[in-house]
């Protein structure tokens, strides 16, 4: 299947993406991010990789999403905290964080345009034991330290809205 067929999923991705870093509210922006991680598991099926986008739709729409809404049942959302929080961001906070986008998204564009379409190379489809290999062999120690890093953040927001909630 070609790649046009993905670009409706790639576009509601984007949108999605787009209005999940701009709701003022947490949860809708949980949703919103929930839509973009199955748009992008739909993208994945359109350009016939039935693996990675079950893969997206099990470890990123239901893992990570899970996660966050843990996450928000434990932030303050008090009416004063928002505001504290919108008085405190402004453009000299914004600025290194739009710096640090163009840094990361420049290069991931560079590589799409110069793939031109394909991976380059024969490339064919990867299996789940393929897959399952280099996660539990070579990768296996990055895989550990992304599960600590995503326990740290969780054990981390919990003490976040603890102390929030000792402050009432």
């Amino acid at each position: 299947m070609t790649g046009w067929a993905a670009l409706p999923f790639a576009g509601a991705a984007l949108a999605a993406a787009a209005l999940a870093v701009t709701r003022a509210n947490a949860v809708h922006a949980v949703l919103w991010m929930l839509a973009a991680l199955l748009a992008l598991a739909g993208a994945f099926l359109a350009l016939g990789a039935p693996f990675a986008g079950g893969l997206q739709i099990l470890v990123q729409a239901g893992a990570i999403v899970v996660l966050f809404a843990f996450a928000v049942t434990v932030l303050d959302l008090s009416a004063e905290a928002v505001a504290r929080e919108r008085a405190r961001i402004g453009w000299r906070e914004a600025a290194p964080a739009g710096v640090a986008a163009l840094a990361v998204l420049a290069p991931l564009t560079v590589a799409a345009v110069s793939l031109d379409g394909g991976a380059g190379g024969d490339v064919g489809p990867i299996g789940p034991a393929a897959v399952g290999r280099l996660l539990f062999g070579p990768w296996m120690l990055a895989v550990e330290l992304a599960s600590l890093l995503l326990l740290a953040a969780l054990i981390a927001a919990r003490h976040l809205g603890r102390r929030g909630e000792a402050r009432r």
